[in-house]
C-alpha cells in the first residue's frame, strides 16, 4: 500500500516529474498549483449545480486541466507525447470556443460590466473564473522563466472567458438578474 505521506517535502521541497527537485515556492510549482485549485473550484461547481450539461462539460474541463498540471510539472516537457491524457490539443481550445458560443447564443449581449454573484452555481463559476485568471497569470510567470507550451496559455484565456459565459448563463436560465456596476 502506498502511503499518501512520503516526508519527502518536509524540508520545503517537492519532486518535478523528470525526478528533480525545485522549492515549493518555485514558479513551476506555483503555476500547477493554482491549476489545482481551479479544478478544485469547479469541482464544488459540479458538486453543487444539478445541470446535468453542466456538470458534463466541467468534467471535461478538470480532465483537461489535469493535463495541463501534468505539463506543468514536467520541465523536460515529455508527459504529452508519453501519455496521451496528459496532452493538450488545440481541438481543447475549440471545444471551449464552440462552448462559448453555444451558452452566449441568446443572451442579452453586455453593455456594462457586471458585478459577481446571482445564483450559487454563477456565483461559484464567476469565483472559478478569477482563481482561472490567477493561474494564467501564473502561467505567464512561468514562461518568462521556462519552455511552456502556448497552448497552455491559450488554453486558460479561453477558459476564463467560458466560465464568465457560464456564470451569465446559468444566472439567466435561473432567474437571476445581472447586477450593473
Amino acid at each position: 500500500m502506498v502511503k499518501i505521506y512520503t516526508k519527502t517535502g518536509d524540508g520545503g521541497e517537492t519532486g518535478l516529474l523528470d525526478g528533480s527537485r525545485v522549492g515549493k515556492d518555485d514558479p513551476r510549482v506555483a503555476a500547477y498549483g493554482e491549476i489545482d485549485e481551479l479544478c478544485a473550484v469547479l469541482g464544488v461547481v459540479r458538486a453543487g449545480s444539478r445541470h446535468k450539461a453542466l456538470a458534463a462539460l466541467l468534467g471535461k474541463i478538470q480532465r483537461d486541466l489535469f493535463a495541463v498540471g501534468a505539463q506543468l510539472a514536467d520541465p523536460k516537457a515529455r508527459i504529452g507525447s508519453r501519455k496521451s491524457k496528459a496532452a493538450l490539443a488545440p481541438e481543447s481550445v475549440k471545444g471551449l470556443e464552440a462552448a462559448i458560443d453555444r451558452h452566449e447564443a441568446g443572451m442579452e449581449p453586455l453593455r456594462a460590466f457586471i458585478l459577481p454573484g446571482g445564483s450559487t452555481t454563477g456565483s461559484h463559476l464567476h469565483l472559478a473564473r478569477t482563481v482561472c485568471r490567477r493561474a494564467e497569470r501564473a502561467v505567464v510567470a512561468l514562461t518568462r522563466k521556462a519552455a511552456v507550451d502556448p497552448l497552455v496559455s491559450i488554453y486558460l484565456n479561453r477558459l476564463s472567458d467560458l466560465l464568465f459565459v457560464l456564470a451569465r448563463h446559468e444566472n439567466q436560465r435561473l432567474g437571476k438578474p445581472e447586477e450593473r456596476w
